[in-house]
């Protein structure tokens, strides 16, 4: 592995950045990846378990109690876009900070990218290359559908290779032979090859869907830049996008746009050996400027 690459992956984003928690994240959590995995997933609701309450996947309560959980509290995402901002807010609930022991009221109720950020910001204030990445995961339930969904990688220098982790659905998967903190190539629809194969006619749209709900080639196209972005150390909010990926920009794309966007695609498939060039196109205005919220 390139060592460039590595540095590259240890670089904090604006999103990643730990603040004043750097220290306390390096020298006060455990060092083992599960340990840190199963610690910070303690500590969250996911919003969908919120709207859930305590029926379906958590009749068994797995996820907690949603009747301890404020009436008024609502999906967070939009309030701690940030690792630090979550650190903060986690401190600020429970002295304890990063405990077993918190109680549901005083969890954060967030998605999988939030997770994903707080799992990455940890790595890398302990010198591990880590990187967010936004994929679509069959593995959740048993319909043949395939859900947006944000993870990691991390570098294990021992086998010189990524290793993918889910951090977020390391207590939901449907599929109990999967071990979310070594997830094999195949257990994921890349949005790289899966864009190219809608394109060409070898998968269908309309098997992938979102939390929105929304569903068809629109939902691989924001996994797509949402990825880009993600190894770029850029790692978007789900309402910033690229004007071609937003909903008028989409349904008046043009043929010529279509191909500029096939072409990332392609480099993204093999994102490593195509690096130097990945960050040439972020350097573009179509694929780099988004819009969204107030942009």
């Amino acid at each position: 592995m390139k060592p460039e690459l590595l540095t590259h992956y240890l670089q904090f984003s604006s999103y990643t950045f730990p603040w004043c928690y750097q220290e306390v994240l390096k020298n006060h959590l455990p060092d083992d990846i599960e340990e840190i995995g199963y610690l910070l997933r303690k500590n969250i609701i996911h919003r969908s378990t919120l709207e859930m309450w305590n029926i379906e996947s958590n009749e068994d309560l797995r996820f907690w109690d949603m009747e301890k959980v404020p009436w008024f509290r609502q999906p967070e995402d939009d309030v701690f876009p940030t690792a630090w901002a979550m650190l903060t807010e986690l401190y600020r609930r429970d002295s304890r900070w990063f405990t077993l022991e918190r109680k549901e009221e005083n969890k954060l109720i967030v998605t999988c990218r939030y997770v994903s950020i707080l799992m990455a910001s940890i790595l890398k204030s302990k010198g591990v290359p880590t990187r967010v990445r936004s994929w679509n995961a069959p593995y959740f339930t048993t319909d043949g559908f395939s859900w947006d969904h944000w993870i990691n990688e991390y570098f294990d220098t021992k086998t010189n290779s990524w290793v993918t982790i889910d951090v977020d659905g390391s207590l939901s998967t449907a599929t109990p032979e999967i071990d979310p903190y070594n997830l094999p190539k195949n257990a994921f629809d890349f949005p790289a090859k899966t864009w190219l194969d809608i394109r060409n006619g070898k998968d269908s749209p309309f098997r992938f869907k979102n939390g929105k709900p929304e569903t068809g080639i629109i939902v691989v196209l924001w996994s797509l830049f949402y990825d880009f972005h993600c190894l770029m150390n850029n790692e978007l909010l789900y309402i910033h996008l690229p004007k071609c990926a937003t909903y008028q920009g989409f349904w008046n794309i043009s043929p010529e746009e279509l191909q500029h966007i096939d072409a990332l695609a392609r480099l993204m498939i093999e994102s490593d050996e195509n690096f130097e060039a990945l960050q040439m196109l972020f350097q573009k205005k179509e694929f780099r400027l988004v819009y969204g919220g107030l942009i």
